[in-house]
C-alpha cells in the first residue's frame, strides 16, 4: 500500500462510512482540492479517513492544526504529518508569467476552483483571492510560466475553505453540465445521421420495389 494512504487501524470489509461522519471530517479540511494527501478531492479523504483506509496525517494545507482537529473528532491521537504528502507551509497562490505564457488552456483545465481566466491562444490570469494554493496548475504547463507566491490575503486554508468548497461545487456542477450538453450533441447528431440513413434507405427500397414492378410487367 502506498505510504501516503497508511491507514489509522487495521481495514476490514465493512459497510460505506456514514455520510454524517464524511461530512464532519470534511469539514476539518481546507478544502484546497489540492491531493497532496493520495485522493482526488478532500472529501474522498474525508471519506477514506471515515472508513478507516486513510490515516488523519496526510493533509500538508490543514497542518498540524488539522491534524489536531481529525484527532479530536475521531478519539485519536494526534501525529505528526506524514512527510510522504509533504510539508506544512504558510497559504501561496499561483502566479502566471503573462509574457511567457502561450494560452494552452492546460492550466485552466486542472484547476479545482476556476480560478484561472483566459481563452486558448490568449494570455491566462489567475485571480488571487480564488486561488487555494492546490499548485496542480505548475507541472500541467508546457512553459513553465506558473510559480508560487506568498498569498497577499494571508489568511490560513481552514479561514477560506468554506469558500474553496463553494467554488470546488460550483465547478463539478459547470463540468456537468458542459458534460451533459457535450453527450445531448453527439446523441442529436447519431440521431440526424440514424435517421438520414433511415430515410436513405427507404428511398433505396422505394426504387427497387418500382424496379420490381416494372420487371413482372415486362415479363407478363
Amino acid at each position: 500500500m502506498n505510504s501516503s494512504m497508511t491507514p489509522g487501524s487495521p481495514h476490514h470489509e465493512s459497510a460505506p462510512p456514514a455520510p454524517a461522519l464524511v461530512a464532519r471530517i470534511d469539514a476539518l479540511l481546507p478544502q484546497t482540492q489540492c491531493t497532496r494527501c493520495g485522493y482526488p478531492a478532500c472529501r474522498d479523504y474525508a471519506a477514506a479517513i471515515a472508513g478507516n483506509e486513510a490515516d488523519i496525517n496526510q493533509c500538508p494545507p490543514g497542518g498540524a492544526a488539522g491534524i489536531a482537529a481529525l484527532a479530536g473528532l475521531l478519539g485519536r491521537e494526534p501525529k505528526s504529518l506524514n512527510p510522504a504528502n509533504g510539508v506544512e507551509k504558510p497559504m501561496q497562490i499561483a502566479r502566471i508569467d503573462e509574457l511567457v505564457c502561450i494560452g494552452c488552456t492546460k492550466c485552466i483545465q486542472v484547476c479545482p476552483v476556476d480560478a484561472i481566466v483566459g481563452a486558448s491562444k490568449q494570455m491566462h490570469t489567475i485571480l488571487a483571492r480564488e486561488c487555494s494554493g492546490c499548485e496542480l496548475c505548475i507541472p500541467a504547463c508546457p512553459v513553465d510560466c506558473i510559480s508560487m507566491a506568498d498569498d497577499p490575503i494571508g489568511a490560513a486554508p481552514m479561514q477560506r475553505a468554506p469558500h474553496f468548497r463553494q467554488r470546488f461545487l460550483a465547478r463539478e456542477l459547470r463540468l456537468a453540465r458542459e458534460r451533459d450538453t457535450r453527450e445531448a450533441g453527439i446523441a442529436a447528431r447519431k440521431a440526424q445521421v440514424h435517421g438520414a440513413a433511415g430515410a436513405r434507405n427507404a428511398v433505396a427500397d422505394a426504387i427497387a420495389r418500382a424496379k420490381a414492378r416494372k420487371s413482372g410487367a415486362a415479363n407478363s
